[in-house]
């Protein structure tokens, strides 16, 4: 059985409606995961049949169709906005499975309120930067219910840690990492830098592992290297 979502938010971002057009269509590795690129043709519209609106920088609407029912659709209404800022309104609709439909929903938005945030950020200090996408899945011992506090805590976080906290961290066959906390919540956490945005995803709250997933804007490491760095360092944190 399965039950249609919906998740709604509306977020101002420092940043012009084609810098954050272009980071929701062919940018999206620099700020939530490596989606494929939507091209332009001849400067009036996707050939892709999944794109449904294509008015850059102003709107965008991508639609997939599948059987019995199912869709996921994302739909971007950008608007600028004074002082060299955009308002974005944000919709992903689609079909959940009904057997955990609200864990799934939860989960959902809790994802939607982190990516919109890295989206803002990257938006802000990195956009048009090249970009290599990290992303390592913890083990299954990560997905018992409270693993992401003993992600928090290898990584130097406690509770009365905050937003805007230095933090310091040495990954093994990667380097140290000097940065600032920029988002902190029951369960994601995001670190930024001069290079590179940090991820944590706590997805045992929702029935999965705790995830990494990095955006590096100034790699110092080969792409294979620093993916078996991270593996071996969360795989540790769990062991």
């Amino acid at each position: 059985m399965s039950k249609q979502f919906e998740v709604r938010r509306e977020v101002v971002i420092q940043g012009t409606p084609e810098q954050i057009f272009a980071a929701v269509t062919r940018e999206t590795a620099a700020w939530m995961f490596p989606v494929e690129e939507v091209p332009s043709v001849g400067g009036l519209g996707p050939e892709d049949p999944k794109v449904k609106i294509w008015q850059p920088p102003e709107h965008v609407q991508i639609r997939v169709e599948g059987p019995d029912g199912f869709f996921n659709a994302l739909d971007y209404l950008i608007e600028a906005r004074d002082g060299g800022t955009a308002h974005l309104r944000y919709v992903h609709s689609g079909v959940l499975m009904q057997d955990d439909w609200q864990d799934q929903y939860d989960g959902v938005g809790a994802h939607t309120d982190f990516y919109l945030h890295s989206l803002g950020v990257y938006v802000r200090y990195f956009a048009g930067r090249p970009v290599e996408y990290v992303a390592v899945a913890g083990p299954p011992s990560s997905a018992k219910a409270g693993s992401i506090d003993v992600l928090k805590a290898a990584l130097g976080l406690g509770p009365e840690s905050k937003v805007g906290d230095p933090l310091s961290l040495e990954v093994p066959n990667f380097g140290w990492i000097e940065s600032e906390v920029d988002y902190l919540t029951e369960h994601f956490v995001g670190l930024r830098c001069s290079g590179a945005l940090y991820r944590f995803y706590g997805r045992d709250a929702f029935g999965g592992t705790v995830d990494a997933a990095h955006h590096l804007f100034e790699p110092k490491t080969p792409l294979a290297e620093a993916r078996s760095a991270w593996q071996a360092w969360l795989d540790g944190v769990f062991a």
